[in-house]
Parts: structure tokens; C-alpha cells; sequence
């Protein structure tokens, strides 16, 4: 029986990735290979990229890989979000029908759960699902949708009963994106990128087959989803670019030169490379001499162990056969914190080269880049104020807000909406 422990995990990965890597291979012959070998999500299930690893195996593997400077495998909304899921809540047809290409890296996923009428109240969401036959018929409108305009598929969260509460009446579904009744509309951000989307549904449709967990039951099944957005650890979130198109018979080496010459801070943030772009600024400008930057980046290493604890324990409790629980929220919260603090003390650190914006730039703009983005962090995956919201109602047992509680059993359809 092979050893789990992260020093043998280390060493089998070393093995693996001096035989195998290779930066002129096709990169979708690549990503397969990683995902053959079980090394692209060590944590994962075997058969589905993994080799069902603890938290401690996963990371001494994953360090061996980038020790050995291989790329890493697929990264985005179909790894962070939708595989663990459909693995937590789908069947088995549905986990041979989407995991393995999302593991390779063949399909692109998306996620439409906020809507215009319904940002922070997720619930309040109006977009809607009728039967018809074996399938359902949607219509409605999404918003803030992450790479929807590269995406195969989505997640997506529709309500099917409008005479439940609000959070009783919503059904979660796997909606194909390629079809005539989804029109995705890009939204250009202050940073220049076009990150996200409006989508538009308009009698798309979903096979009955497609439908993720209990009918009625999908707010349940998207807050697991949610719980693994706001989890910095959540094994399905790599160290490659998070959105954008892919041609998977472009070579690796080709297609991370490229993706290294992207001026892009939604990646980089979700990537976490800010780290090595932080690096080199304090450097150039000689920074770290200064007691007032060295304090702040002790602060922002503390901040960093105190998530990796946190996320180890996150990570125990869901190898266990559990999820993410609500304090998840604090990890979400340090996150928005410590990118806020990295954006301070890099444009602190170059002085009056802070105000530059663009390739004129130090580290050719992609720190500024970062910078503008950083608002983001704090609303994408919930606002702040929802995971205050969250921490103080359900980690902390405080009292909801007034008249809450008599809003939540009402039906649906007879709560006021502007």
C-alpha cells in the first residue's frame, strides 16, 4: 500500500513530475496526463483527478509540483465551484458525465446565481423554471457572471415553486450555455477587462436529468457551493488563470508564456501570484527597510497563517464527508481584508510610481492592475456585510434582523418587490 504521508506524497510526486512534465506537450494532452495520474486535484476522489489525499498530502504535493515548475492543472468556476458540487449532491451519471472534463480541462463552467433585483438577497431571485416534460423551461436574468462568456455550461439557480418562501421554492440546475436561450452580454469593468457578465434566459432549457439535487432544494445545494467559493483553501482553486479562452492544442510552455504577459488582476487574485508581484515591488523600491512597510507585511504573513489554519480545519471537516461550514465567512473576510492590505502597502511601497497606471508602470502594471480589482473582493462570493451577517447569525447565535423570520415563511409571490 503506497504511503499518505506528506514526506512519501512529496517524494511519489517528485518521481511522477521528472518523468512526466514536459512544457512542449499539448496542453490538453498535458492537463489529461495530470488528471490520469490522480496528482491535478490530490485531494479529489480517485477516478476524478485525485487520489482522496489529506489536506497536509495535497500541499506537499502540489509544492512538489511547482518545485519541479510544471504547470498546474485547470483552474475556474469548473473546478472550485461546480465539480464539488456535483460531487457532493450529483449522481453518478452526472459525476462520470461532467467531472472528468472538467478535471482535463475540455469544458468551461459558469455560475448564475445573482440577478439584478437580487444581489445580497440571493433568495429574492426571480428567474424561474416551469416543467415541461423531461425538461424545464427558464427564463430570466443573471448578473456578475464570471466567464460566462467562455463557458460550456453553468450552475444556475431558478425558482420552480413561487408559492414557497422564498428559500424553499429555488431548484438548482447544469444548464447548457450553447444554446439559442442563453444570450451572455460581457460588463467592461473600471480595471478595462471584461471579467463579467449579464446572461439572458430566454426559454432555455434544462433536461430534468440535469437538475442538481431535490426539487425545491437548491438553495441548500447553493449554499454548499457558496461555502466553497469563500474557502481560500478549497482544493479546486490552482495557481493558473481562472477565466479566458483556452485552445488546448496550443503547447503548455506557449500557452503560460501567455498567460505570464496577461496584465489581468481577477487572475491574479484568484491565483494568488499577488504574493510574488508584492515581492518584487517591496524589492525594486527597497521598501521592506522601511519599519512601517515591515510591520504591515508581518501583519499580512500573520493574516496568511491564520487562514492557512483555518483552512486546514475547513479542509479536515469536508475530507471527513462533511462541506464548508458558515465559518467559512471569517476566511472570506480575512481574504477581502488582507487583499486590501496588500494593495496599501505595494502602492505605499513605490511612492509616487502608485499613481502610474498601465504597462508604464512598475512590474509593467500588473500590481496596479491588481489594485483596481481588489474592490471586487469584497462583493464577489457575498458582500461583507452578508458573511457579518452570516457569522454573527449562524457561527455566533445572534438574533436575525426584525420581522425577518415572518418575511422568510411567506410565499414568495406575496413578498413586496420593487
Amino acid at each position: 500500500m503506497t504511503s499518505t504521508l506528506p514526506e512519501s506524497v512529496k517524494a511519489d510526486a517528485q518521481r511522477w513530475f521528472a518523468e512526466y512534465w514536459d512544457p512542449d506537450l499539448p496542453l490538453g494532452q498535458w492537463w489529461q496526463l495530470l488528471a490520469d495520474s490522480g496528482w491535478a486535484f490530490p485531494s479529489w476522489p480517485e477516478g476524478f483527478g485525485g487520489r482522496g489525499l489529506s489536506s497536509a498530502a495535497t500541499k506537499a504535493a502540489v509544492q512538489a509540483r511547482r518545485e519541479a515548475g510544471a504547470f498546474g492543472p485547470p483552474n475556474g468556476v469548473a473546478t472550485f465551484l461546480a465539480a464539488p458540487t456535483i460531487m457532493h449532491y450529483g449522481t453518478e451519471e452526472q459525476k462520470r458525465k461532467y467531472i472528468p472534463k472538467i478535471v482535463n480541462g475540455q469544458e468551461i463552467w459558469c455560475q448564475l446565481f445573482s440577478e439584478p433585483g437580487a444581489g445580497s438577497d440571493m433568495a429574492g431571485l426571480a428567474t424561474k423554471a416551469i416543467r415541461d416534460g423531461d425538461e424545464w423551461i427558464v427564463n430570466g436574468q443573471k448578473v456578475w457572471n464570471s466567464g460566462a462568456q467562455w463557458a460550456q455550461y453553468g450552475i444556475l439557480i431558478a425558482r420552480t415553486d413561487p408559492q414557497q418562501p422564498k428559500h424553499r421554492g429555488i431548484t438548482y440546475f447544469l444548464i447548457d450555455m450553447e444554446q439559442d436561450g442563453v444570450d451572455v452580454r460581457p460588463l467592461k469593468e473600471m480595471t478595462g477587462d471584461a471579467a463579467f457578465n449579464e446572461v439572458f434566459l430566454n426559454d432555455a432549457r434544462v433536461a430534468e436529468s440535469d437538475r442538481l439535487g431535490d426539487l425545491g432544494d437548491g438553495w441548500r445545494v447553493a449554499m454548499t457551493t457558496l461555502s466553497h467559493e469563500r474557502d481560500p483553501d478549497n482544493a479546486g482553486m490552482g495557481d493558473t488563470a481562472a477565466f479566458g479562452e483556452i485552445d488546448l492544442a496550443e503547447s503548455v510552455g506557449e500557452y503560460s508564456a501567455t498567460l505570464s504577459s496577461k496584465n489581468d488582476g481577477f487572475s491574479l487574485a484568484l491565483s494568488g501570484g499577488v504574493t510574488r508581484v508584492l515581492e518584487g515591488v517591496t524589492s525594486q523600491f527597497e521598501a521592506s527597510e522601511d519599519p512601517k512597510v515591515r510591520q504591515k507585511l508581518a501583519s499580512i504573513l500573520e493574516m496568511r497563517r491564520t487562514s492557512r489554519w483555518s483552512g486546514m480545519r475547513a479542509a479536515a471537516k469536508i475530507k471527513s464527508g462533511g462541506q464548508p461550514g458558515p465559518e467559512v465567512s471569517t476566511l472570506k473576510l480575512l481574504g477581502s481584508e488582507m487583499g486590501r492590505q496588500i494593495r496599501d502597502v505595494g502602492l505605499e511601497s513605490m511612492g509616487a510610481h502608485g499613481m502610474l497606471y498601465g504597462q508604464d508602470a512598475p512590474v509593467d502594471g500588473l500590481f496596479h492592475a491588481y489594485s483596481m480589482f481588489t474592490p471586487a473582493q469584497s462583493i464577489a462570493g457575498g458582500s461583507d456585510e452578508v458573511q457579518r451577517n452570516i457569522i454573527g447569525e449562524r457561527v455566533l447565535g445572534l438574533p436575525r434582523e426584525p420581522g425577518e423570520k415572518e418575511q422568510r415563511e411567506l410565499p414568495w409571490s406575496e413578498l413586496p418587490r420593487s
